[in-house]
């Protein structure tokens, strides 16, 4: 059975190689934000013969057809997720680089409220927090 990425290519009408289905494939099995060097990484476990100039250009692609996106959190890398089916923000640890990602309705309202004040009918945004972690002995 296709992965969610594949079948979202597919319904798009994008052409899939055999190179495409395993960079989909590692993107739909990735529970964190990789870049193009972790799915590279990935992706030549299951195909040695994907290049990183491949998983460059599928990458941009998939962005292009708005199956993925792209995040800029600050560590000079793109990281990708697959577009949500629910709008969600992250908080990045800057000492780790690991992302966790939170839905908070209160911002939600907040940033809606912002908008209306400001004379705005909000279509997107994105938040992006950053932190360390709480020291637990103080």
């Amino acid at each position: 059975m296709p992965d969610r990425l594949e079948k979202l290519c597919v319904a798009k009408g994008m052409r899939m190689t055999d190179q495409r289905r395993v960079i989909a494939r590692v993107l739909s099995e990735a529970h964190d934000h990789p870049d193009v060097e972790e799915l590279y990484a990935r992706a030549v476990k299951i195909d040695s013969h994907i290049s990183i100039a491949t998983v460059y250009r599928t990458v941009r692609l998939f962005e292009e057809a708005g199956i993925l996106e792209r995040h800029d959190f600050r560590d000079g890398r793109s990281r990708y997720e697959e577009v949500p089916e629910r709008h969600h923000d992250h908080l990045i640890d800057v000492q780790s680089g690991k992302v966790v990602e939170f839905r908070n309705e209160d911002i939600e309202k907040l940033q809606e409220f912002i908008a209306r004040e400001l004379g705005y009918k909000l279509v997107d945004h994105r938040l992006e927090l950053y932190g360390v972690p709480l020291n637990k002995d103080s």
